[in-house]
């Protein structure tokens, strides 16, 4: 599809469950800490102070494990050499290439059920616990004891992401890719990082044990502009042999 014109067709609407499986942290940076407070505290919500998971690091995530999985050799690509799959669901903004992302990531907020669990429950801090780490000076050997704020394994978050439906205007009339595989492509991309994630981890800390996540529940539907209804077929052979649901 490259220099070719795409039309917006629709959005695919991708809906599903994370849940945390070992302490997550993602951490706000804090020009000021009271006497008292947590050293490295995670992100919440500014209405409700609940955790949340924000879209851009769950993104940055994803693109950075793809990147790695399709990598040809041992030094990865610079953001304008990512493969085409990268680029369109991810967007680019090189120097010379400049592209929009199809992929739109939502903020992650924690479920109904996972909010009045761990409010009802004694945490150490509002819907947190408290990790106490400790690390030491090789040449003095003096101790540096740090607080770790986590969100707790077991809670679990609302996952939306919304898909750009783009079809070709083709060019010629024996034109054969009209769109169609890019998206079935894309779509096969996101259950690779997913996949990748679940034996990653997401946030900080991850090679001591934190972030460990889980996807379940993963659903998709169609918002379409216009009379395009009829590539319906096509985009749901798009999501066969994948993780993903339609949506009754």
């Amino acid at each position: 599809m490259e220099g070719n014109q795409a039309v917006l067709k629709g959005k695919i609407v991708i809906t599903g469950i994370l849940t945390v499986k070992t302490g997550l942290h993602i951490g706000v940076g804090s020009d000021y800490a009271p006497i008292g407070a947590v050293d490295s505290p995670f992100v919440r919500d500014p209405l409700t102070h609940a955790p949340i998971i924000p879209g851009s690091s769950l993104k940055g995530k994803l693109r950075i494990l793809l990147a790695k999985n399709r990598a040809k050799g041992y030094i990865l690509n610079s953001l304008e050499q990512d493969d085409a799959v990268i680029a369109r669901l991810f967007g680019m903004a090189g120097k010379d290439k400049v592209r929009p992302a199809r992929l739109q990531f939502y903020d992650l907020f924690v479920t109904e059920e996972s909010q009045e669990l761990f409010t009802s429950l004694d945490t150490d801090t509002y819907m947190g616990e408290i990790k106490f780490e400790n690390t030491i000076n090789r040449l003095s050997g003096a101790a540096n004891p740090r607080q770790i704020e986590r969100v707790p394994a077991g809670m679990k978050f609302r996952l939306k992401l919304v898909y750009n439906i783009e079809l070709e205007q083709k060019k010629q009339e024996n034109q054969q890719n009209d769109g169609i595989t890019d998206i079935k492509q894309d779509l096969q991309a996101l259950e690779e990082g997913l996949d990748l994630l679940e034996y990653d981890y997401l946030g900080g800390h991850g090679s001591r044990g934190y972030g460990r996540v889980e996807f379940s529940d993963l659903t998709y539907s169609y918002k379409f502009l216009g009379e395009t209804a009829s590539i319906e077929s096509d985009l749901d052979e798009c999501f066969t042999s994948l993780r993903f649901k339609k949506s009754k």
